[in-house]
């Protein structure tokens, strides 16, 4: 297989960040097209600095031959009084990427999270653990969003983040058990998996059926280990440079491309890298993470072959 046959996408991530705004903040709408197009990127995902006109960003990567895959979407299901504001968010949403062509809606609980929570502070530093009450709201809550999608011929894809109620193992593994395949898929993110505690690989193993959407992402093992020693938070993580490239971090993305093809995986794969571009130029990144899963996808095809 050639790398060109991968549905193969970037992410504005890498250049503006979402959650620490300060990241990348310069870059224009218009940079960020001319950046995609230049790479050779057939995909990305929505962005702060895009037009909010479907229209308009519609129009707009068309011209460059681009796709919008999708857009995160925070919700607070695991809080009853919020569910009917949030699912009528949720609609508009999903009617949003409807309309932009896009097939999945990248969806993350964030109740007691340090990462967009409503009710919280944003100095807030540590996770407020689930009640199995709020658990269960918030999988009755997924539920009812994954039927919109289904409605409008999309699937919700269920982001584990770190700095959430679902970011450990056990906590991936709660979430597949107590939500219905046909409404929950997951988006496979090898980052945050592994900032989380869990084996990338294993993961993909154990939740391959489940899997319809895929985060690329790296991680530097030393910033990691600092981040754990010293207990800081995730944005000053991301600041510090935890996240990075495939190809420039401690995972070894071969086996897990091997383990896609062999599953037959033929969705997106968005490579993200979540770092202040002023030290890590995301062109640059891109350019030699494109090359370095060039060369895993050139192998795996030589050996198959052979």
């Amino acid at each position: 297989m050639n790398i060109d046959r991968l549905k193969l996408g970037i992410s504005p991530i890498n250049w503006v960040n979402e959650d620490v705004l300060e990241l990348g903040d310069h870059y224009t709408f218009e940079d960020l097209l001319a950046d995609f197009s230049a790479l050779g990127f057939a995909a990305t995902e929505n962005c702060r600095k895009f037009p909010k006109d479907p229209d308009v960003l519609r129009e707009a990567l068309a011209e460059k031959g681009i796709l919008l895959t999708s857009q995160w979407k925070g919700v607070l299901f695991s809080d009853p009084s919020y569910r009917e504001a949030e699912l009528e968010a949720y609609r508009k949403h999903v009617q949003f990427l409807q309309k932009m062509g896009s097939k999945h809606v990248v969806t993350c609980e964030l109740g007691g999270s340090i990462i967009g929570d409503p009710r919280r502070s944003p100095a807030e530093r540590n996770v407020i653990p689930f009640t199995d009450e709020e658990w269960n709201h918030m999988v009755d809550g997924l539920h009812q969003a994954g039927e919109i999608c289904r409605e409008h011929g999309m699937k919700l894809v269920y982001h584990y983040h770190i700095g959430t109620n679902v970011e450990r193992p056990e906590e991936i593994d709660r979430l597949m058990a107590t939500t219905d395949p046909e409404l929950v898929h997951m988006l496979y993110d090898t980052g945050h998996a592994y900032y989380g505690g869990a084996d990338p690989l294993a993961l993909l193993q154990r939740y391959a059926d489940r899997i319809a959407y895929v985060h690329l992402k790296d991680v530097r093992q030393d910033v990691l280990d600092r981040v754990r020693r010293e207990n800081i938070p995730f944005q000053s993580a991301v600041i510090q440079g935890v996240y990075t490239v495939p190809g420039d971090g401690c995972i070894d993305f071969a086996p897990i491309f091997r383990e896609l093809f062999a599953r037959g995986y033929d969705g997106w794969m968005i490579i993200e890298a979540e770092q202040d571009p002023s030290v890590a130029n995301p062109v640059e990144y891109a350019r030699k993470s494109k090359e370095y899963i060039a060369a895993i996808v050139s192998d795996l095809t030589t050996n198959i072959s052979g």
